[in-house]
């Protein structure tokens, strides 16, 4: 499968189930996250749990808040099936809904995370940028693949966002996520946001 739907490509576990659609975000306390709290953001987008790890570790060192893009529609737990869904979405220009949003007015740091499908970012990841301008943010993007890194996302993210400065960006195989302390410290340091 030459790096389709490459996050669960290479990854033990591939048994993450997706959250109910109508979940909320909620801080440790019970209450629901408002965002905007401190300036940065960790917007992120995982099907196997590999870019979730990623992000997690990026808020162990940032202190950013944490925004999980789920879908609307949850995807199938089926790689095989994820794969066909989607090269689907991907061919047909797709926009699948997210079902949460999020503030961004207070954030001045955007960490966007997201595995790499079929040589490309999820098409949900499209969604996100088509809705929430990012302008004047500081974008650093960070994925997880099977192989093939970022692709060609990153200029396409500068073709969507183009007032927004987009960092050198963290990709890490999917073996590398659960153990990223050090690449993720590493990331940091040389974008100037180490916390």
């Amino acid at each position: 499968m030459s790096d389709q739907a490459e996050e669960g490509a290479d990854s033990q576990d591939t048994t993450e189930t997706a959250p109910d659609a109508g979940q909320s975000e909620s801080t440790a306390d019970g209450t629901e996250n408002t965002a905007g709290e401190g300036n940065a953001l960790i917007a992120y987008f995982s099907w196997s749990g590999n870019t979730e790890a990623v992000a997690q570790e990026i808020q162990n060192q940032t202190g950013a808040d944490l925004f999980e893009i789920v879908p609307a529609e949850p995807y199938t737990d089926d790689y095989d099936e994820l794969l066909d869904i989607a090269r689907e979405e991907q061919s047909s220009d797709a926009r699948p809904a997210i079902a949460d949003t999020v503030d961004l007015s207070g954030y001045d740091t955007v960490y966007l995370g997201f595995p790499n499908w079929w040589g490309d970012m999820p098409m949900i990841i499209y969604t996100f940028l088509d809705e929430y301008d990012l302008s004047g943010k500081t974008v650093a993007p960070f994925n997880t693949s099977g192989g093939s890194g970022f692709s060609g996302s990153l200029d396409t993210m500068a073709e969507m966002e183009p007032d927004a400065e987009i960092t050198e960006g963290l990709s890490l195989g999917s073996d590398e996520a659960e153990d990223c302390a050090d690449a993720v410290a590493d990331w940091l340091n040389s974008i100037g946001l180490a916390g």
